[in-house]
């Protein structure tokens, strides 16, 4: 299965820690927290190492459902998908099983 959840304990609070195995992309790995409905500590990888870095900055802090609204469906070449649309996934996966 390419989901897996774990939980860990924070100093201060409970979050969960996602990690994701994404399909017909570069990277081979996504790792992110949902912490009371924001994306947090978003890291890829493999892919491509700037462009990734570049996508984990921007989404970190954001409501998990913008970063759905914002990346669904994006494309990288003719893989039918991208990086960007499979961190969706892993989060419609996270929420789906929280």
């Amino acid at each position: 299965e390419p989901y897996r959840r774990q939980r860990q304990m924070c100093i201060r609070d409970r979050y969960m820690f996602y990690s994701y195995t994404p399909e017909r992309t570069c990277s081979h790995n996504i790792e992110f927290e949902i912490d009371n409905g924001i994306v947090k500590h978003v890291s890829f990888a493999g892919g491509c190492d700037g462009n990734l870095k570049a996508l984990s900055k921007l989404v970190e802090g954001m409501p998990y459902e913008e970063v759905i609204e914002k990346l669904s469906g994006i494309q990288c070449g003719i893989k039918g998908t991208s990086c960007a649309d499979q961190l969706t996934k892993a989060i419609k996966k996270a929420v789906e099983n929280a």
